[in-house]
């Protein structure tokens, strides 16, 4: 049997001081058991070494990289993506949360059928 491959939820985070980074990540990991067999959760440290690193592609991503580097724009803080695109750039309720789960959890299916 295949294994599924999974959806990817980044939560951009700053420091457990940082109240709205702490409520986001809050936010995913309340509703994670419910997608466990669909969801990836990596919370992305951007102070620290390999978040830094993930936190400069996002906002490039975001911003191109003459955006990132020549205009200083950034990815907001906090942030959430799924499978590298920004969803929230503040703390989403639990439903719209789940919304946006399910929105990407249906175009993978009908993705499927069409190949």
């Amino acid at each position: 049997m295949a294994c599924k491959k999974k959806m990817i939820i980044e939560v951009m985070y700053k420091a457990d001081y940082c109240l709205l980074c702490y409520y986001m990540d809050e936010a995913v990991r309340e509703i994670l058991p419910e997608y466990d067999e669909h969801v990836e959760y990596r919370r992305v440290d951007f102070l620290k070494g390999e978040g830094k690193k993930r936190f400069l592609e996002l906002s490039v991503s975001l911003f191109g990289e003459e955006g990132v580097y020549k205009k200083m724009r950034i990815a907001p803080i906090p942030s959430l993506f799924i499978n590298g695109e920004l969803f929230f750039d503040a703390i989403p309720p639990r439903h719209m949360l789940k919304d946006a789960i399910e929105e990407v959890l249906a175009d993978k299916e009908n993705t499927k059928e069409l190949l």
